[in-house]
């Protein structure tokens, strides 16, 4: 009889993050945003319990700070007791926000499901189900906030060592877990490890904590992923949110199917504006944006930094920032499920540049000289990283690839000053 093996594999709850910079813009979504992360873990429980799945196990940060308060701690209980409830064991270690050292065991006593693994030293359990070895898991949590540069968090961290430390009945477990806290090869800072490591240790999936988004080392067949965080917590972590439900089954390969699990989904969107020629037009189109997005995303609200692009002849009437304030509280006053914590304009000024070329005047040279440099990547990045040098600033991380788009703006800008002309 084939076996099989189904659990969660989240990571990165961290209940008690705080949500800044939004109270000044809107108390209401600042309160809202407070109870996001805790409904957040509550759909993990949620989706064991609706699965049915075999065990959970959470990689790392489950506070936001190694000093968590009463409340996140009574809160992450009761879903380890729900869990316990259902005899479904829990498996989780330590990560860089909430390391070994600072978890406060005097506030509540593990439920007899729940496992964490040692930030000391490599630590290996044995998962049985009706009393036959199922699954061989192996790890380790961080011990400290910072992790030793010089020590690698993967080591020792492998089937064989299970295998010795547990004895005969691990090898008549079919399926084995690998959990750490690492930033992999995607944050050399944080207990970096290699992938290829990983998959010689002989585990036939890692769960991963740390980095925020959601990765498969193999979409057919993913044996090293990071489930993301639970819930977005600001404008930097776009997009849906959730966990891994894997499924191991003897002589298939793994199946790891995303659930999202944030109720609050923070958006960046971009919107062409070029075909509306009044405010009330922009408007409409972007609701009928934010709609369209708010279901894709599957989420309940959502919290929306708009861009506006394009070349219209509302360009100056949008630089306005009476105008962008006027656009966002339309936004927030008008539709309970979105909040729009910024709109940017991005617009320009309908211009001619071939009209501008021909006049031969100083557009027409500015626009030659510019589109000369946007020709040659090479050379625009090397004179942008001279003016740097002569002016002794540090580059911008990212700003190289950001040199084309940066290198547009700067034209646009200028052909603004210059009144730039319309399109005939």
């Amino acid at each position: 009889m084939t076996q099989e093996l189904t659990f969660i594999h989240a990571a990165d709850l961290h209940l008690g993050a705080p949500f800044r910079g939004l109270r000044a813009l809107s108390p209401k979504w600042a309160d809202r945003l407070l109870d996001a992360i805790p409904e957040a873990y509550g759909r993990v429980v949620d989706a064991a319990l609706q699965h049915q799945v075999d065990f959970v196990i959470i990689a790392g940060d489950i506070f936001d700070t190694q000093r968590a308060s009463y409340a996140d701690y009574r809160c992450f209980f009761e879903g380890l007791y729900r869990l316990n409830e259902a005899n479904i064991p829990v498996y989780l270690c330590t990560g860089n926000h909430d390391p070994y050292t600072s978890w406060q065991r005097d506030f509540f006593a593990f439920p007899p499901n729940t496992h964490m693994l040692s930030g000391e030293h490599p630590e290996f359990l044995l998962y049985k189900r009706n009393n036959q070895p199922l699954c061989v898991l192996g790890g380790r949590g961080f011990y400290n906030q910072a992790w030793p540069q010089d020590q690698n968090i993967a080591e020792g961290v492998t089937k064989a060592a299970a295998e010795a430390a547990l004895g005969s009945e691990a090898l008549q477990a079919p399926f084995s877990v690998g959990i750490l806290h690492t930033g992999l090869d995607q944050d050399p800072y944080k207990a970096p490890a290699k992938p290829s490591e990983l998959l010689r240790a002989g585990f036939d999936y890692w769960a991963l904590g740390h980095i925020h988004l959601r990765y498969l080392d193999n979409e057919q067949n993913p044996r090293i992923s990071y489930s993301g965080c639970i819930q977005g917590r600001d404008i930097k972590e776009t997009g849906q949110r959730g966990i891994n439900l894997v499924r191991l089954r003897e002589g298939h390969p793994n199946e790891v199917t995303f659930i999202p699990t944030a109720s609050v989904v923070w958006q960046q969107t971009s919107l062409d504006v070029e075909e509306c020629s009044t405010l009330a037009e922009i408007n409409n189109r972007i609701v009928r944006e934010l709609f369209r997005e708010n279901g894709q995303a599957q989420c309940e609200e959502m919290c929306v930094r708009l861009t506006l692009l394009g070349e219209t002849p509302l360009h100056e009437t949008l630089a306005r920032e009476d105008v962008l304030e006027g656009i966002r509280e339309f936004i927030n006053s008008s539709y309970s499920e979105f909040f729009c914590d910024a709109v940017l304009n991005k617009t320009v000024q309908p211009r001619n540049r071939e009209a501008l070329t021909r006049e031969g005047l100083f557009p027409a040279v500015f626009l030659q000289a510019s589109e000369s440099l946007k020709q040659n990547p090479e050379e625009m990045q090397a004179y942008v990283q001279d003016e740097f040098l002569k002016k002794n600033l540090q580059q911008q991380v990212g700003s190289v690839a950001d040199l084309g788009s940066l290198a547009q703006e700067a034209e646009d800008f200028v052909l603004d000053l210059l009144g730039g002309g319309e399109k005939q």
